[in-house]
């Protein structure tokens, strides 16, 4: 157990860079860091299918073309949007909505499946928003007019961001938890080259636009973070969290999902040389409650056989 939590509180910390990345590279764009992360996470991918255990073999057709799908959508299209997000929203907001996804996805399952009383997720729900309004208020009350824009759309990104974080999470379940249901190795490797073909369909949209790096320090530090991202939080992130779904119960792995929030915090506040004002740290601790409520209602409610939420995989 204790090396299933450590592999899952490496997973946060590592998927956690993915808020701070993209302020990280400037002057490259967020669309140059997603499509060369991206690009290398697929090449990883290729090269490790040397090894048999990584090839897709012995898939359908209909789990090929999902995993490729999915690997597009819910890799390059969750990072692309949170990436925007971050960097018209700042710090605090963007990974306090992402982060309310493992609710989220419990509250839908339980929309298809009831499996726990609505009256019990009160608290918990109710922490979730207050958290989100709190802090969200106090950072449309703190940008200026010119900002309240920017603001505004770096909310919204954050929330597509989550809707496809959920779509990702409910159809990798279905496949995962479905008759021959293909191995974790495989399934990553065949939803890494979905990443890498995203990235290729993306490459002539990033070239004439090119961001014009002032010295060759630019262009190394982008380069580190390429690879950070590219090859350590796509694939190695993947495969912690693997490692943690596997040796843990869903109640703690499920709970786990959290530290993806806190870690994502803490790094763009260290990026900005901060600390949380009032109104994010009390809005951050809400939020945070109101998460690990919820996700140990359902994991109480099913029991350690009867997973009721579908396992996250975006790094």
């Amino acid at each position: 157990m204790f090396i299933g939590i450590l592999a899952g509180l490496a997973t946060g910390a590592l998927w956690g860079l993915s808020f701070v990345a993209p302020r990280a590279v400037a002057p490259f764009s967020a669309l140059e860091l997603s499509v060369a992360r991206y690009l290398l996470f697929g090449v990883v991918c290729v090269l490790l299918m040397a090894d048999a255990r990584f090839r897709p073999l012995g898939l359908t057709r209909r789990q090929l073309l999902t995993g490729f799908g999915l690997g597009m959508l819910g890799y390059f299209g969750y990072f692309l949007a949170i990436s925007y997000a971050v960097l018209l929203a700042g710090a605090v907001v963007p990974p306090l909505i992402a982060g309310t996804a493992p609710v989220v996805l419990a509250v839908v399952g339980n929309l298809r499946e009831p499996a726990v009383r609505w009256r019990r997720l009160l608290l918990p729900l109710g922490l979730v928003a207050a958290g989100l309004v709190v802090v969200n208020a106090a950072g449309l009350g703190e940008a200026g007019s010119a900002d309240s824009g920017a603001m505004l759309a770096g909310i919204g990104l954050a929330v597509a961001s989550l809707a496809i974080w959920v779509v990702y999470g409910l159809i990798n379940a279905a496949v995962l938890r479905g008759e021959r249901a293909p191995s974790a190795l495989r399934w990553t490797g065949l939803q890494g080259l979905g990443a890498g073909a995203a990235s290729l369909l993306a490459l002539p949209f990033m070239l004439p636009g090119a961001s014009p790096a002032e010295g060759g320090e630019d262009v190394l530090r982008f380069l580190a973070w390429v690879l950070v991202m590219g090859a350590v939080v796509s694939w190695f992130g993947t495969y912690c969290w693997v490692v943690a779904s596997r040796l843990l119960p869903l109640a703690l792995s499920g709970q786990l999902i959290v530290a993806e929030t806190v870690f994502g915090l803490g790094y763009g506040l260290a990026y900005e040389h901060r600390l949380p004002t009032s109104p994010e740290l009390v809005g951050t601790l809400l939020q945070l409650v109101g998460v690990a409520l919820a996700v140990a209602i359902f994991a109480r409610r099913a029991g350690p056989g009867r997973p009721v939420t579908p396992e996250p995989g975006i790094p």
